[in-house]
C-alpha cells in the first residue's frame, strides 16, 4: 500500500472516531459490562503517544489547532484580523517533528501506516499554510483554516488513537 493510499485511509478513518469527547452516557441497549467494555477500549491511548518526541508532537498540533479554531473565531467578528504571532514558524516546526517521526519509525522498521500519515502530513501543513495566507477573501480564509484544523485535529488522532489488529482477508 502506498502511502499516500495508507494516509488517506487512516486520516479518514480517525475523523470518524471522537477521542477526547468525554465519556458518552451509557446507552439503554448496552449492559452495564458491555459499556465499560466500550468505554475502557475508548479511553485507550497509542504508547507511542507517550515517547517524547510524539507527545511533543501532540502538543503542539494541540495548540496549533485550538489557535487556529480561535482565529477562525476573530476572522467571523473582523475580516480583516491578522494571524497569531509565530503562526507559520510554528506549523513549520511542527511539519518538521512529523517527518522526524516519521524518519523515527522508518529507523525502527515499522510497516504501519502511523510512518506514512506522519510523512504525508509533514508535507500537508506547508501546503495548508500556504492556502490560509494565500485565500484572498474571508469566505476563503475561513475554508483554508477549517481545513488547517482538520489537519492539525488528524495529526493528534492518529497519534495518540490506539493502533488496531487486522485480520487478513
Amino acid at each position: 500500500m502506498s502511502c499516500d493510499v495508507a494516509a488517506s485511509a487512516a486520516i479518514l478513518l480517525a475523523t470518524l472516531a471522537a477521542p477526547g469527547q468525554g465519556r458518552a452516557p451509557m446507552p439503554h441497549s448496552l449492559t452495564p459490562a458491555a459499556w465499560m467494555q466500550a468505554t475502557t477500549v475508548a479511553a485507550a491511548v497509542n504508547p507511542l503517544a507517550q515517547e517524547p518526541l510524539y507527545a511533543d508532537i501532540v502538543r503542539r498540533a494541540m495548540r496549533l489547532r485550538d489557535e487556529t479554531e480561535a482565529y477562525r473565531a476573530r476572522l467571523k467578528g473582523s475580516p480583516t484580523v491578522a494571524g497569531p504571532d509565530g503562526f507559520a514558524a510554528d506549523i513549520a516546526a511542527l511539519s518538521a517533528l512529523d517527518l522526524q517521526g516519521h524518519v523515527d519509525l522508518a529507523k525502527r522498521g515499522s510497516d504501519g501506516d502511523l510512518k506514512c500519515i506522519l510523512k504525508g502530513i509533514s508535507q500537508d501543513l506547508p501546503r495548508k499554510l500556504a492556502e490560509v495566507d494565500g485565500a484572498k477573501d474571508p469566505t476563503a480564509k475561513d475554508a483554508a483554516l477549517e481545513d488547517m484544523f482538520y489537519l492539525l485535529r488528524d495529526n493528534i488522532e492518529v497519534i495518540t488513537t490506539p493502533p488496531t489488529v487486522q485480520s487478513g482477508t
